[in-house]
Parts: C-alpha cells; structure tokens; sequence
C-alpha cells in the first residue's frame, strides 16, 4: 500500500505541476512583465499579448486538470475562481493605462493584486506532498514570492525613469519590496535541497545581483523626489540579468524536478517495490487458476443473466400488455417450469422462473376480476338504462299534460334527479369500455348541449351559462359532449361554496369551440392538479382506483371523441376545466328546432333536445 501510494503521489505531482502549477508560474511572469511595461509606459501591447497567451494556457491546463482541486484544498476551487475572475478583468485594467502618464499607483495596485491572487493558487497548490525529486513546495514559493518582490522593484523604478520623480507612495513601495525580497530570498536559498542550491547561490554571489544591492541601496539613501539618471545606472540590466537567473533557478528546484519525476522509478519503488511485483505475480497466478475453474461457472452466469433480462425486458411486459389489451395469457407457454440440476445456480434460474409465473398468474386474475366487474357494471347499467328511460319518457308525458305551475315544477325536479340517475348508469357503460344507449341523427345547439349538461347536476340553479356561440354540435358526439361536461361541472359544484356560482362559458376559436367551466373554490396544488391531468389524458383507466371516478369516465369520453380536456387554477382561486371541441364536432348552422326552444325556458334542457330528435336508448 506505501508504494502503491508513493506512485499515486507523484503522478498525481506530475499531473498537477502539468496542470497548474506550471501554467500559473508562467502566467505570473508574464503579468510581472506586463506591469513593468505599464508603469514604464514601454511596449504595454506586445507583453499583454505574452499574458493573454500564459492566460489561454492557464485556462487549458484548469479545464484539463485530471486532479478534484476540492481533494488537494477546500479553498482551492475558490481561488481559482477568483484567479479567473482576474483574468476576465485584464483588458479593464489595460484599458485604463494610456500614454506615458497614466501608469499610476492604481495600475500598480492592480496588477499585482492578480499576482497575490495566483500566489494564493499556487499555495494552495503546495500543500499536496510532491515528489522526492523536488525541494519544498514551500521554500519554492518564498523563493517565488522574493523573486516578485525584486518584480515590483523593477516595475517602481521603470516608472520613476520614464517620470523622472520617485513618489512618496512609490519609494514606500519600493523599500517594502527590498526588504522583502532580502528576507526570503538567502534565508529560503538556505533551505533548498543541494542539488539545487548551486544555481541559486550562483545569481546570489553574482556581479547582476551585487549591482542590484548597489542601486537598491542608492535609491532607499535618496529617498522621495527627483531620481537622476546616474542613481538607476546599470538597473535595467542587471536586474533583467537577475530576473531572469531566478526564474530557471525556481522551474529547476520546484516544477522541473517533479515534472521529471519517474513515479515507477527505484526512488519511489524502493525495496518495496520488489515485494509488489511478486505479490502482482502471485496475484495473477492466481487470477489464471480463477479463470479457468470458473470458466464453466461464467458462461452459466452470462447465460442465467440474459435469460433474467429478456423476461423483465421483452417477454413479461409483452404478456402484460396482451393481458391489459384482453387477450389471453398461456402462463406454461410464457413460463415452462423446468426442473434443473440441484445446483444454486439451476435453483436460482428455477426461482426466477417461479417469479416470473406468479407475476403473470396475479396479472390474469386482476385481468379476469377487471372483466368480471365490467360484465357487472354493463349488466347493471343496461337494467337501469331501461327504467330510467321509460321514466322519462313518463315524466316527459306527465310535464306535456299537466297545467299547474306548481306541480310542472316538481315533475321537473323529478326530471332532474331521474337525468342525474341516467348519467350516472352510463358512467358505468362507459367506464367498461361500452358506447351508452344515448344518441341524436341530427346536430343540436351548443346552447341546449351546455344547458342539458347543467340539468344532469343536483345544482342546477349555482350554474351560470354565459353567451354561447351560434354554433351546434353534430349529433354523434352529442351525448359524450353532454356527458362530459356534466361530470365536470358537476365537480366544480362539490368543490366549491354553495353561494357561489359555476361559470360556464364557450366561445368560437379559430380550429373548433373552446369551452370553460370554472369554480371559485378553494382551487388544488400543482401536485393535485398534476395527478388529475394524468388521469385524464392516460391510455389506461384502473377501475380498481375509486378515488375521482368522475375524471376517468372524462378520460374515456376525451379519448373516444378526440376532444382535449385540461384542468388549470383559475385567477379567482379556484379551478378551470378547459374543453376543446375540434372543428370535426362542430357546425356553423343553428338547428330549425332552436328558435321553438327558446320559448320553453321551464323545461328541463334534456327533455327539450330529447325531442329533437334522439335516435334510441
């Protein structure tokens, strides 16, 4: 497990100096040259154009990266945002540098701020462990830190040339930069590895370096103000000379060294190493003996698998479909009990067969109760189809002869209750997949349509039938057109205040007649209202579900007649059931029988379309 780790460490090293590391150390390179040509007011084009290439390299290598940088630092994925952001920002910040004079501390300010904010990267960065090839990460980036403070140094001093004049805020700049660079470059030179000492101690002891100090030392004496030309003598080289020595020095001691790391090296196998490769040898040795004694057992498997597939993807829901469709199911066809050798895997093969039986064996007998309580709702709602009609063709009599208003008045509450009764008895024949008794030759008045549907509820008078298209319905699609709206309608009735009304509206649309029934209850969630919808517009009814019987025969009807049916909340609060009858259902032309109608404003709706011609119940 050690070495297996080690191996992974300095991959993972690898990958992430590849990734990131590299690519943030040359992004801050070039931003330091960047801001040295802003302030000096030099060549600002050309080194931005270096920067935004370390920028698109620095992108590719974040989007590249192999390594969760939540896993190597909580912080990490933060700052890298934020490094980002930094990025995006540049062309703002160049932008805002002009000609000579505009290089301010501002500009200063900003430009290595986005340095601070790839340092903090980069820290994050260092906390992973590395590689043995390297130095400290940590050293690494204090080295890095006073190669930046000798950055600054450059970029305040180009400034103070291309000016003449050192600012109070710059010399405070310039001092804090020196001391910093001088705390942390020899101190962190002294920690390094040895191996990568020489390089370092090489600039260190070097004339650039000791020229530097000379300059360094010159400017802090003069302090703020004028700075001539002879105090920076030399500056520009030697310090480019420095720069320069410090960055090959820091890619040797930190990056280069890990990126040439071998993680199958002897470094990071060790003795250990050798006992991996013959514990990988015993382990193959034995992988071999496994796969040719289990040969057998695989191919038995592979074989028990598919077999498990096929029947819960094809062969089960093929038989469950014939069984929801009515058709019958062979069950020892569809699944032959096999008796099979007494091994677990012919037992499990053996159980799965048995699974897959009793599915099929409880699937037919809900599809035989399903037809048997079918039978039974037929047979009942024909019984009752045949009374109910001959009631209201009784009833119908009765209201043709009697002259006192009164006693009109409770054949008509009669009328309605007997009308309720009929509706629901061919809820029944509908709900068992059976056309009702009930239908007209001849089309009938929207008018009459909606108004027969408000007589099949119990409250009739809470209905309000706003202006109705002069439209009519064609006569095949009467009775389901009545049925449904009465189902719906007559929910909106139940489920809101008894002193409100239900408004019923239709109006002509550009492909057939829009019609709304809308209550001002207390409406339903979208949970609720989403499940209704579902109900409506499935390809299945489950009879067996007792709960909102109503919406299921509304699913029938909308499906026989090809109408679109769709509750939504209404703006008042309460619920909206919107009804779209296509132009195949409707005509423009008005019956002849509409005008004799409207001058029998008593009588019940469905006694008066009744005698416009029914064709039998």
């Amino acid at each position: 497990m050690t070495t297996a780790s080690s191996i992974g460490d300095t991959e993972r090293a690898k990958d992430v100096n590849a990734e990131l590391l590299t690519p943030v150390g040359e992004f801050v390179s070039a931003v330091q040259d960047e801001r040295a040509a802003a302030l000096s007011g030099d060549g600002l084009g050309a080194a931005g154009e270096v920067t935004d290439k370390a920028a698109a390299a620095l992108k590719d290598g974040i989007n590249a990266s192999s390594s969760d940088a939540a896993l190597l630092d909580a912080g990490l994925p933060e700052r890298i945002e934020r490094l980002e952001s930094d990025v995006r920002g540049l062309a703002a910040v160049r932008s805002g540098v002009s000609a000579k004079g505009a290089a301010s501390s501002a500009t200063y300010t900003k430009y290595t701020t986005v340095i601070e904010h790839a340092f903090a990267v980069t820290g994050a960065l260092t906390g992973d462990e590395g590689t043995d090839a390297a130095s400290d990460a940590r050293v690494v980036l204090e080295l890095a830190r006073a190669r930046e403070a000798m950055a600054r140094e450059q970029a305040l001093l180009g400034a103070a040339a291309g000016s003449g004049t050192l600012s109070r805020e710059q010399y405070a700049l310039f001092v804090g930069a020196v001391a910093t660079q001088r705390e942390l470059l020899e101190p962190a030179v002294a920690d390094l590895k040895a191996a990568h000492q020489g390089a370092y101690q090489e600039i260190l002891d070097g004339q650039g370096y000791a020229r530097v100090q000379a300059v360094e030392n010159r400017v802090r004496a003069a302090g703020p103000g004028a700075v001539p030309s002879t105090t920076l003598s030399g500056w520009d080289t030697a310090s480019t000379t420095v720069l320069e020595g410090l960055t090959a020095a820091e890619t040797a001691a930190g990056t280069g060294a890990t990126a040439k790391a071998d993680p199958f090296g002897w470094d990071t196998l060790g003795a250990s190493g050798i006992a991996v490769v013959l514990g990988l040898v015993g382990v193959l040795l034995s992988l071999l003996v496994s796969v040719l004694v289990g040969r057998g057992l695989i191919v038995e498997l592979l074989d028990l698998r598919n077999s498990a597939l096929e029947v819960a993807g094809r062969r089960l829901p093929q038989a469950m479909r014939r069984l929801h469709a009515g058709q019958g199911v062979d069950i020892d066809a569809e699944a032959p009990m096999r008796r099979l050798a007494g091994d677990e895997l012919a037992q499990v093969g053996t159980a799965l067969t048995a699974v897959q039986r009793a599915a099929l064996k409880a699937a037919s007998e809900r599809a035989e109760l399903l037809s048997g309580i079918s039978g039974v709702y037929v047979s009942l709602a024909r019984r009752s189809q045949v009374l109910l009609h001959r009631q209201l063709d009784l009833l119908d009599a009765l209201e043709q002869r009697q002259q006192d208003p009164a006693v009109l008045q409770e054949l008509y509450r009669v009328d309605y209750l007997a009308t309720r009764m009929r509706r629901h008895s061919e809820s029944l024949l509908i709900l068992s997949g059976i056309a009702p008794g009930r239908g007209w030759r001849d089309p009938i008045a929207l008018s009459d349509v909606l108004r027969a549907a408000v007589a099949e509820i119990e409250n009739a008078p809470r209905v309000q039938i706003w202006a109705v298209p002069r439209v009519s319905v064609v006569g095949g699609s009467v009775a389901d057109v009545i049925h449904l709206l009465a189902e719906l309608v007559e929910n909106a009735a139940a489920f809101s205040p008894p002193s409100t009304k239900v408004q019923l509206r239709a109006a002509r649309v550009r492909d057939g007649v829009l019609i709304e029934v809308e209550d001002s209850g207390f409406g339903m969630n979208e949970d609720a209202l989403a499940d209704a919808n579902r109900k409506i517009q499935s390809d299945r009814v489950d009879l067996l579900d007792a709960k909102q019987i109503g919406l299921f025969v509304v699913n029938r009807l909308r499906e026989r007649q090809g109408l679109r049916v769709e509750l939504r909340a209404s703006p008042g609060g309460g619920v909206t059931a919107a009804v779209f009858l296509p132009e195949g259902l409707i005509r423009d032309d008005m019956p002849v029988a509409e005008a004799d109608r409207q001058g029998r404003g008593l009588a019940p709706a469905s006694a008066l379309i009744q005698r416009q011609g029914m064709a039998g119940a």
